[in-house]
């Protein structure tokens, strides 16, 4: 970046098989950002078996393919990103009218990484509570759906993602942010998708989901982790 001259973001988006959502997604970001400040949108897919990137090239974006892996997507999403700026999004998460504008503001007065609040695509009470939490500046609150915006060198600092993870790899990298940097919080909310918590019922997810939180806290392994839910949440 030359002075004077403000960062360019590159958003990076992990995908396999979501063909029926990355359309509209794709749609979203470039409806409610400015070329100006976009320098690229990168599309990770880990092996898609469906439409995803078809339905993705009209868009004239970056369509990468890397072995499948959320936190290998993601880091190789940041290898080949070109901005100073890394926007790391899920295929279901919207954000917010002009969050690049946000988060550039948000650098520019001392941030090097954070995230929005969140809010889910659904009016059940216990979701939106959940929901509410993401307001809260601490480790507990932090999750993947919200997004993260993080400088290319702070990423680089503390060496991406960690690829033993094949979930929790969000909450494990936010986790060692928080240790080396103060995480900002944007009061602007994302939309994420309630999918999951339809299909398996709310109570089960969240359930689940806190056992891992315990599990992890608690020292299981990666592969732990996997093994719970995958039990637990994909069987």
């Amino acid at each position: 970046m030359t002075k004077g001259t403000s960062p360019k973001i590159s958003i990076i988006i992990p995908v396999l098989n979501e063909a029926k959502i990355i359309g509209k997604l794709l749609a979203h970001l470039i409806k409610n950002s400015s070329t100006e400040n976009i320098k690229e949108i990168l599309l990770v897919d880990g092996g898609s078996t469906d439409a995803t990137t078809k339905v993705a090239e009209p868009f004239n974006i970056t369509i990468i393919s890397c072995k499948k892996g959320r936190a290998r997507q993601l880091n190789y999403g940041a290898k080949k990103a070109t901005g100073e700026l890394l926007y790391f999004l899920h295929a279901d998460t919207f954000p917010p009218k002009g969050f690049d504008t946000l988060i550039l503001n948000a650098f520019l007065n001392g941030a090097e990484t954070g995230c929005f609040r969140m809010q889910f695509d659904s009016k059940n009470p216990s979701l939106r509570f959940f929901a509410w939490l993401s307001r809260i500046n601490h480790t507990l609150c932090r999750g993947g759906d919200q997004s993260l915006f993080i400088t290319k060198s702070l990423f680089s600092k503390n060496f991406g993602f960690n690829e033993d993870y094949m979930i929790y790899e969000d909450s494990e990298f936010i986790s060692r942010l928080y240790k080396e940097t103060k995480f900002k919080i944007l009061p602007e909310k994302v939309v994420t998708s309630a999918r999951k918590y339809h299909q398996k019922g709310w109570l089960h997810v969240q359930f689940h989901f806190g056992i891992i939180h315990l599990k992890n806290y608690l020292g299981a392994s990666p592969d732990e982790l996997y093994a719970y839910y995958s039990k637990k949440l994909l069987a």
